[in-house]
């Protein structure tokens, strides 16, 4: 399971309008069949080497860098971070594993097998057959108990479990034994395609079963665990979590003796890494928000203080959720000091010393999050279909990808699915239905003229200027911007980039639609139809009758796209299930909601002589493989 995140350190952009008329709800349209269009890059989404457990050595200690240590292990609670995910599938059981094309394929350390009742039979019932030698670590067996157990924490018919993160168990009627302790039978009460998502991390019947229990920090190591290593120690005043390896576990025998995971903020690791005091840190944030040095006689604090204030930004915007209640947990940053604008060149620096860095390797790759500029058709002239849809064809992507990516050595390949990242089976280039580039005719059609000699638009009177809501402190984010602004003024169209600090970015600007454009970055995950349709929904009326957007920042949606990621997600027919995603993303450029522009950028720095770490790409760590070289 990807803990699923809105971040704000890449961006996209969608418009509102259609292909014929301009309704909300136009008429059911058909998905244009796929046109030849020159050669493109391409992302490759993850960059690990081939796991070869017999070139890794029996031993040794891990130093891996934390962005800190998370205030919980349960990644449904809502304190949860990116930290809870990657500590959790060290610890913790997940029936399904995603592959290279993030294909979730079972993981046989828990499942034996598994089947699901054939396509329109009713009702749907999925039987897992567990790994007979699966315990948790005070010697109970995985069992149905636990999959009910967590069934119902996260179902929401009990409100004291208080979970945010419940997709698709909803879908579940009951779970209960099969012909022996060790078969599962998993009743659906309408049709999931994506079951195969539910019980990745699987937690214990003691830890959810209890709503008090639930609801309670998971941070110490008393509490049975069920993977390949154990909690050792959970120090977070110490700013360090230890784990070992667990003395039940049943499958290949863990490489490394232990894992130090260490919280060490993205502006210290590239010193971290030079002094021998890591092995594995996540590079992204510390190239992206690198500041510049300080002025001769200015003070080591100040700059140390300007570089942490940028860091604590771009972690506590990336961090901000996907819903307009994450303001109150983003807003508690508010008071922080704003970070220093971003510095391209000093970004540079910062990725020639990370790869200057003796007996450090750079992992750099595609990351599993799609960049896009949203739109907010609910305000200005981002309320006419018309100049939405000039907007989309506006956007240069090849141009904004060059610009983001290849500084850091990463190919310039632009994305043409709001859905799926370049290599995700399914993923399809669906730009060419947004119609020909001709956002001129567009603008002229509906009012905005350009001066003769050329400059701003106007209508009457007043100028086509929009303000484009940007994370403050990002390189990236800025690069992308300067690129987006110069592609639009050709166009006629003045763009006033707005930088925002984490404590406001959620709560004053995006939540309050106080942004005509806004960079954006969304997971790409499994089940997209689940997963991302919250981000699409036509916005419902609230008991005011104003439209509540929830998490969608465009402010804009149709009936029609709706039905299609509800029909795609019951839909149990890969081929036919993706066939709805591809005619819900072609309506979402038809519709102008958001520009998909680029796969986020993600870069590790790994020590010499140790396998099996890097960009992970769309998966996690196979914890047990990592280790040191022979």
């Amino acid at each position: 399971m990807r803990v699923r995140q809105l971040t704000a350190a890449a961006a996209a952009l969608l418009l509102a309008a259609g292909l014929g008329g301009c309704s909300d709800d136009p008429g059911p349209a058909r998905t244009p069949a796929p046109v030849p269009v020159p050669a493109a890059p391409t992302a490759t989404t993850g960059d690990v080497g081939p796991a070869d457990r017999a070139a890794v050595r029996d031993g040794g200690t891990l130093r891996w860098a934390l962005d800190g240590v998370p205030a919980t292990l349960n990644v449904y609670q809502g304190a949860a971070s990116a930290d809870s995910a990657l500590l959790a599938h060290a610890l913790y059981p997940s029936l399904f594993r995603p592959d290279e094309h993030d294909r979730l394929l079972p993981d046989p350390d828990y499942l034996a097998g598994v089947e699901s009742s054939p396509p329109g039979q009713q009702p749907q019932v999925v039987t897992y057959r567990l790994n007979p030698r699966a315990v948790w670590s005070d010697g109970t067996p995985i069992s149905a108990a636990d999959l009910d157990a967590q069934r119902i924490a996260l179902s929401g018919p009990d409100q004291a479990h208080r979970s945010g993160k419940a997709a698709g168990y909803d879908a579940i009627d009951s779970v209960a034994p099969g012909a022996d302790p060790h078969e599962v039978r998993v009743t659906f009460r309408r049709p999931y395609a994506e079951w195969r998502s539910l019980f990745g991390p699987l937690y214990p019947a003691a830890e959810t079963a209890d709503p008090a229990v639930f609801g309670r920090p998971l941070t110490d190591g008393g509490r049975p665990s069920a993977g390949p290593y154990a909690l050792s120690r959970y120090d977070a005043a110490g700013g360090e979590v230890t784990l070992v390896r667990s003395p039940l576990w049943w499958g290949d025998r863990p490489k490394a003796d232990r894992i130090d995971f260490l919280a060490t903020p993205p502006e210290r690791r590239l010193d971290a890494l030079d002094q021998d005091r890591l092995d594995i840190a996540p590079l992204t944030a510390a190239v992206d928000q690198a500041v510049p040095a300080a002025p001769a006689g200015a003070s080591a604090s100040a700059s140390a203080s300007a570089s942490a204030s940028a860091s604590a930004s771009a972690s506590a915007t990336a961090s901000a959720t996907a819903t307009a209640s994450a303001s109150a947990s983003a807003s508690a940053s508010a008071d922080a000091a704003p970070p220093p604008a971003a510095a391209p060149e000093a970004a540079a620096l910062a990725l020639r010393r990370a790869e200057s860095l003796p007996g450090v390797t750079v992992h750099r790759a595609a990351a599993a999050s799609l960049t896009q500029l949203t739109l907010n058709a609910a305000r200005g002239p981002l309320t006419d279909p018309l100049v939405r849809r000039a907007l989309v064809r506006a956007v240069d992507r090849r141009r904004i990808a060059d610009a983001a990516l290849t500084p850091l050595g990463l190919p310039a390949a632009p994305l043409g699915s709001h859905l799926f990242a370049g290599d995700q089976e399914g993923y399809r280039d669906n730009s060419a239905a947004a119609g020909p580039a001709d956002p001129g005719r567009l603008l002229d059609e509906a009012g905005w003229m350009r001066p003769t000699g050329g400059g701003t638009r106007t209508k009457g009177g007043e100028p086509l200027a929009l303000s484009l809501l940007v994370p403050a402190g990002s390189a990236t984010a800025e690069r992308t911007a300067e690129a987006l602004a110069a592609g639009f003024a050709e166009s006629g169209i003045a763009v006033r980039r707005v930088p925002a600090a984490a404590g406001s970015f959620v709560g004053e600007h995006l939540a309050a639609g106080d942004y005509d454009l806004v960079l954006l970055s969304w997971p790409a995950g499994p089940g997209p139809a689940v997963e991302q349709r919250s981000a699409y929904a036509k916005p419902r009326p609230d008991p005011d009758g104003v439209p509540e957007p929830g998490g969608n920042f465009a402010r804009v949606g149709t009936e029609e796209i709706d039905r299609l990621f509800d029909r795609a997600a019951a839909e149990p027919d890969r081929a036919a299930r993706l066939g709805l995603l591809q005619d819900a993303d072609a309506r979402l450029w038809q519709l102008g909601h958001s520009v998909p522009l680029y796969q986020r950028p993600e870069l590790v720095g790994v020590r010499t002589g140790v396998l099996g770490a890097g960009a992970y790409g769309f998966g996690w760590p196979r914890f047990q493989d990592v280790g040191w070289s022979r």
